[in-house]
């Protein structure tokens, strides 16, 4: 697949205000792709003014939309549609999925799935999607491998969101998976967390620390 050699991936807040040098910096600092996404606030407008500034750049662009209402196949490369496996409430596992494919024409070449285990209790995903995050190690892992063997999903995702997770828990998940690609992302804000969460990932994501400080997202490059 075509993220399998991404080694770090840059989350962009369509929320959140950046310079068009700043953009240029980080498109040429040598992540491998660009994700647009967040959760609060969200508008097509910001997702229409964040793609208008990408435009020129030949870089990778993945939307990951949080409503299906924000979906849109322009000045985009992928999209990337995620399920949340760690809640008791199914409309973000499959609920919402279902309205969208029943209220939307969809260009399913562009489309992966991705599976979500959410364990920052305080992130607004979390509050949003009901998640169960005061999870074992064994928990998570085993979430993970249902999502691998049972559901297929390509990509697994552990989002802490805002907060640095626990490495010792994203090394279990990486022993359970087989075959499914591993995402982090969650309060990389240095080389040495970026380093020491690669070991057990195949791809980081950073995305709050390049608003707030550029240097040091700029050491969280491979």
């Amino acid at each position: 697949m075509f993220w399998e050699d991404w080694k770090h991936i840059t989350k962009l807040d369509p929320d959140k205000k950046i310079t068009e040098r700043r953009l240029e910096l980080i498109i040429n600092s040598g992540t491998d792709a660009i994700m647009i996404s967040g959760t609060q606030n969200i508008t097509n407008k910001k997702i229409s003014d964040l793609l208008s500034m990408l435009s020129d750049y030949k870089i990778p662009k993945i939307l990951e939309p949080v409503d299906p209402k924000l979906l849109r196949y322009d000045d985009v490369d992928h999209i990337f549609v995620p399920s949340i496996i760690n809640t008791d409430d199914p409309r973000w596992f499959i609920g919402r999925h279902k309205e969208w494919i029943m209220n939307h024409k969809i260009n399913w070449d562009m489309i992966t799935p991705e599976a979500y285990i959410v364990l920052n209790p305080d992130s607004a995903v979390s509050r949003l999607t009901g998640s169960k995050t005061s999870l074992s190690a064994e928990d998570v892992a085993a979430y993970a491998v249902c999502a691998e063997k049972y559901f297929k999903f390509p990509i697994i995702y552990i989002e802490y969101s805002g907060t640095y997770g626990d490495p010792k828990i994203v090394k279990r998940v990486r022993e359970s998976l087989c075959e499914s690609t591993l995402l982090y992302g969650g309060g990389i804000n240095s080389k040495s967390k970026a380093m020491e969460m690669k070991k057990y990932v195949d791809t980081i994501v950073v995305g709050n620390v390049l608003y707030d400080d550029l240097g040091s997202f700029m050491e969280t490059i491979p």
